[in-house]
């Protein structure tokens, strides 16, 4: 199917239901209308099946593994059982663990920690600062931007052949970006890795709410994502892999829960047995109704069908692109290229405009929520833009006034729950912000642009 038809084919299923579908929002310029979430690269709504599934635990809800009443027990056979239905959405290994941390964020960190002795790292500059920047305790080979997936093979193999063959080596790579969403060769680039000896970890924060994630069929060692962008409500996050080096590692909190057994020494000391299961490092009482929350939205996604999911997302990645290819001032942000695959995440620049001010302006003007600035991908996004790597930038809107020049971009994102008719306002919102400009007058506050509302503050017709 060639892209100049996509926007002429019917979508091919309906948006799953999510949390804030029929929220409104005020326009600067009188009236109201149904809020357009699309920055779900950020944070995906919540779908209702999720929501609902907590709704009903709640009244249950009790402590985990140490109680011995009729609710504690069912929320330790719910809490365990949605480590099992995790490992089954990941399709992974017998002998794998499932630890539930707070994040991709989290997990990166607790693999961090968990690194043998001597560890090298071997992480892409275009990696989310999440994978970028945990490995601080260990050498760290960071690897330019390639230009295809073919280069990112290669580059990463030149890189591994010249490493100490005998110690450990860790590649980290995402799935798809969170900035361009293309698809990274992450089976080949873990066929690399294990060529020369290293592991590898996919961050899959980006990647396992559009397409499945299989632990075998990919042959990663490690999969970190995050229950916030898989539509769940909670901060949980899951850390699934290999267990060797988790069992090796000191505990990445030390406490109840982690400890089978704490003795005191002749000496007034302590002596510590830790588990060797998940248990090790998940310190505390858990997040269950994270967990719960979790496991319900990889049980709704399952159900869903990815095929349908991804033909679906694909039609709205399609129908943007093919809608705004006559628009000369918009430029689509690419690693591998305009036809490279892709999950429903698109950044762009809009000539003559600084970012800030157009995402306030599709905010304040059209009530659709996309997200300005770095992305948290710093070096990746000045890549893009052709900048110096090495400015600094902040992850948020940089201190820029409407009109003045910014050193970021504008992401729109959407999945599962998004409705045809946002895709569609997004587009047109565009269209006529390029041709007629804002509406409105915008000022700088606290770093971000701002509607103007001192006064009457309607404008001309600019567009900076």
């Amino acid at each position: 199917m060639s892209v100049s038809t996509l926007a002429t084919v019917p979508s091919v299923c309906a948006p799953l239901p999510v949390l804030g579908r029929d929220v409104t929002v005020p326009l600067v310029t009188g009236g109201e209308v149904a809020y357009a979430a699309l920055d779900y690269a950020a944070s995906a709504p919540a779908l209702q099946r999720v929501w609902d599934d907590v709704a009903a635990y709640a009244p249950y809800y009790g402590s985990v593994h140490r109680g011995a009443g009729y609710l504690s027990q069912l929320s330790t056979d719910l809490f365990e059982n949605a480590r099992r239905t995790v490992a089954e959405f990941l399709d992974c290994r017998d002998g794998d663990q499932v630890v539930f941390t707070r994040s991709t964020t989290d997990s990166l960190n607790l693999l961090a920690a968990a690194l043998p002795a001597g560890c090298q790292v071997f992480v892409f500059e275009t990696e989310h600062h999440a994978s970028l920047l945990p490995w601080r305790d260990a050498r760290v080979t960071y690897l330019d931007a390639p230009r295809s997936p073919r280069q990112a093979v290669e580059t990463l193999e030149r890189a591994l052949a010249e490493r100490d063959p005998y110690g450990p080596a860790l590649v980290c790579v995402t799935g798809a970006s969170n900035v361009t969403g293309e698809l990274w060769p992450v089976r080949e680039l873990a066929a690399a890795a294990h060529a020369h000896g290293a592991r590898i970890v996919l961050d899959a924060a980006q990647l396992a709410p559009h397409h499945p994630v299989s632990v075998k069929d990919l042959d990663v060692d490690w999969v970190a994502f995050s229950g916030h962008k898989l539509y769940a409500p909670f901060g949980t996050g899951v850390l699934a892999g290999r267990a060797d080096w988790l069992r090796a590692a000191e505990p990445y909190l030390a406490g109840g829960g982690a400890s089978r057994k704490v003795t005191r020494r002749t000496d007034g000391g302590v002596d510590v047995e830790w588990h060797d299961s998940a248990a090790r490092h998940e310190a505390g009482s858990p997040n269950v109704i994270g967990a719960y929350a979790v496991a319900s939205a990889c049980k709704a996604l399952t159900e869903a069908g990815f095929d349908t999911l991804v033909a679906r997302e694909q039609y709205l990645v399609g129908k943007v692109r093919e809608e705004l290819a006559d628009v000369p001032q918009v430029r689509f942000l690419s690693l591998f290229g305009d036809d490279a695959p892709r999950v429903g995440v698109l950044s762009f620049v809009v000539e003559g405009w600084n970012s800030s001010h157009f995402a306030a302006a599709l905010s304040a003007e059209y009530g659709i929520g996309v997200r300005d600035g770095l992305f948290c991908a710093h070096p990746l996004v000045r890549t893009l833009l052709g900048s110096d790597p090495q400015t600094q930038g902040e992850c948020g809107a940089p201190e820029a006034a409407p009109g003045e020049k910014s050193l970021n971009a504008i992401r729109v994102s959407f999945g599962a729950g998004t409705p045809d008719e946002h895709v569609e306002r997004f587009v047109r919102a565009v269209k006529e912000l390029v041709t007629d400009g804002a509406r409105w007058n915008y000022r700088t506050e606290d770093g971000r642009c701002v509607p103007d509302t001192s006064a009457s503050t309607a404008a001309a017709g600019t567009s900076v």
